[in-house]
């Protein structure tokens, strides 16, 4: 059993890891991040082939050092991990790959951090920097799981190929849920099923950036969206597939059979796939044993400083300080925020 002290330890090596990384550097601060993956970059490397950021690069890179390539673009999601990679090795932060951590305890004088292969971590502060794409959300289904087909949620989710002349269902109203389908109908019969309408705003109004729009006017800094349901960004190829019959859109289905579902009209259809595009959950299981959350089983915190936990940060959570907390663009101002209360502490 190896233990190790450092002042802050961070649980996550990805874009909200290495961000606070970067912060705890620069002030000289013995830290160290742990990450579960072989490498550093989070989970971009589980997402699917053909996924694209929705911001341009010019907003997606991580304090220190800029997205490389054309400002304007919107970056594949390799582009990304690459990014990420890179962006360690620069600055060489502290990580530990491979370093699971399963359990996390409040001692008198911090925390005892335990990872899933029986090493020890000690610190004064935690930062929990597993961000809100690790624990994919599906929804419970009467008949989902006597289903004979294949079920999988969009983090599972890779190309569409695989896929190609099945009937497929695709369950969501947002970003991920319409880009996945739309991919897939050009091999396969698919069709978008939700709870809500789709919406749609498009990706460049007045040919200027939505992500532009939203800093110039503040609101980038409000609460008012949702970053795992915001309007799909459009140019339109969405809004056209659907109207065209080239997307089949419908409510909810009622229930789930052995070989296809129930629509809430009682007609039953045959399908092989069914893709949940329905969000994520914070992964906090190792904090189980802390009091983190409130009446309401809500992380109680106010801007990611823990409110019952002395010590204990957060970043990468949803709607933490703005609608985009939880994604690429949003973490850079968290982690700053995040490092200067955390820096305040130690001191």
């Amino acid at each position: 059993m190896n233990t190790d002290n450092f002042e802050v330890i961070v649980i996550g090596g990805g874009q909200a890891g290495l961000a606070c990384g970067w912060h705890l550097q620069r002030q000289g601060r013995d830290f160290v991040i742990l990450d579960a993956q072989d490498r550093p970059g989070g989970n971009w490397r589980n997402y699917y082939d053909s996924l694209r950021l929705f911001s341009p690069a010019r907003y997606s890179g991580l304090p220190g050092m800029a997205f490389p390539g054309e400002p304007g673009r919107y970056p594949l999601r390799d582009e990304v991990v690459e990014y990420l990679e890179q962006y360690s090795e620069h600055f060489q932060l502290p990580i530990k790959q491979k370093a699971q951590v399963v359990l996390v305890e409040r001692e008198e004088t911090g925390f005892r951090v335990a990872t899933a292969d029986g090493q020890i971590f000690f610190s004064k502060a935690v930062v929990v920097a597993t961000g809100a794409f690790s624990h994919p959300y599906v929804p419970e289904i009467t008949g989902l799981q006597d289903f004979e087909g294949r079920v999988l949620h969009s983090a599972s989710y890779a190309r569409a190929q695989e896929y190609s002349g099945e009937r497929v269902i695709v369950v969501g109203a947002a970003n991920s849920a319409v880009q996945i389908a739309h991919e897939l109908a050009q091999v396969a019969n698919v069709t978008l099923a939700s709870r809500e309408p789709v919406r749609f705003f498009p990706q460049r109004p007045l040919g200027i950036d939505f992500h532009a729009w939203l800093k110039w006017t503040g609101l980038e800094k409000t609460r008012w969206l949702n970053d795992q349901s915001t309007p799909v960004l459009d140019r339109g190829t969405y809004r056209r597939a659907l109207r065209s019959g080239q997307i089949r859109h419908k409510g909810m289905f009622h229930q789930v059979t052995r070989d296809g579902v129930v629509w809430q009209d009682g007609t039953h259809e045959p399908v092989q796939s069914i893709i949940f595009a329905t969000g994520f959950r914070p992964n906090l299981g190792a904090l189980g044993q802390l009091p983190v959350f409130d009446h309401q089983n809500r992380v109680a915190h106010k801007n990611g400083v823990s409110t019952t936990v002395p010590g204990l940060y957060f970043i990468g959570l949803p709607k933490q300080r703005s609608f985009a907390s939880a994604t690429l663009r949003g973490v850079v101002p968290d982690a700053q925020y995040i490092a200067k209360r955390l820096i305040a502490q130690l001191r």
